[in-house]
């Protein structure tokens, strides 16, 4: 049975990929942490859409987390045919007053299960002939972000590992792709304790997921959704990268003025 397997399904960009999916009649495997919500998640969008939707329910920054998904979704006789690494958070302040053990969790989470289960589910696209890997990125990646240091290296990484991938796998007709959401309607922000930059326009989780659609159909190899995210991202190309930093430090500055390090050098 061929299916799509969605990392972070239980809410946002994740569930919005989840139900666009499910309406457009392809079978889902959900990975999140909450299983009770995957269950909803799954026995709705079975009923309304009569699609196959099956959960797992796993905390990926456990070791060996993405091998058990790719075990447990070759047990159940699945063959993963889009792959969406949607899992991942961020956290804000000044990196050397953060919890050192926090900052690992997020790269253990945004990069290395994003890479060991694109590494998994590669190999047998490849063989196929046939797939598809979105990575969430996001307009982050494309420079350094002070106050969201690590959260910003992740994104890049994961901008930089997409569009590598996207060259080497053009051949086996494997497509692979980079979205690069900026403030999108979800519960990112809250959770990382962020508040969302000024002046930035809004989008909606399924406007993110129209977008990564389309261009995933082009063969992409990145996309940033929403007009006034691309206009500001590429207008940074011209600046010099300091400067960059600088104006995103000076702007989130006043946000982090009440966390004190308590690191001593």
């Amino acid at each position: 049975m061929f299916s799509t397997l969605i990392t972070g399904a239980s809410s946002g960009i994740g569930e919005a990929f989840a139900r666009k999916l499910a309406a457009d009649g392809k079978n889902l495997v959900l990975v999140a942490r909450s299983e009770e919500r995957l269950a909803t998640i799954c026995n709705e969008l079975g009923r309304a859409h009569g699609i196959a939707a099956q959960y797992v329910a796993l905390d990926l920054t456990q070791k060996g987390a993405p091998l058990q998904v790719f075990e447990e979704t070759a047990r159940r006789g699945l063959r993963i045919e889009m792959l969406i690494n949607n899992a991942g958070f961020g956290a804000k302040g000044e990196f050397a007053a953060l919890d050192l053990e926090h900052q690992l969790k997020m790269i253990e989470l945004n990069i290395t299960a994003l890479v060991a289960l694109t590494h998994y589910y590669l190999g047998p696209m490849r063989k196929r002939r046939k797939g598809a890997i979105i990575n969430v990125a996001s307009t982050s990646g494309f420079q350094s972000v002070p106050y969201t240091a690590v959260y910003a290296a992740t994104k890049a990484f994961v901008l930089s590992f997409s569009e590598a991938l996207w060259e080497e796998n053009r051949a086996f007709d494997v497509k692979v792709m980079a979205l690069c959401p900026g403030v999108t309607e979800t519960n990112f922000f809250a959770a990382a304790g962020i508040e969302p930059p000024p002046m930035r326009a809004v989008q909606s989780p399924e406007a993110v997921v129209a977008a990564a659609l389309k261009g995933l159909e082009r063969g992409r190899s990145h996309v940033i959704s929403g007009w006034s995210n691309f206009l500001l991202t590429e207008a940074q190309r011209f600046m010099p990268r300091s400067l960059v930093t600088r104006m995103i430090g000076r702007a989130l500055r006043p946000t982090i003025k009440h966390q004190r390090s308590d690191v001593r050098g």
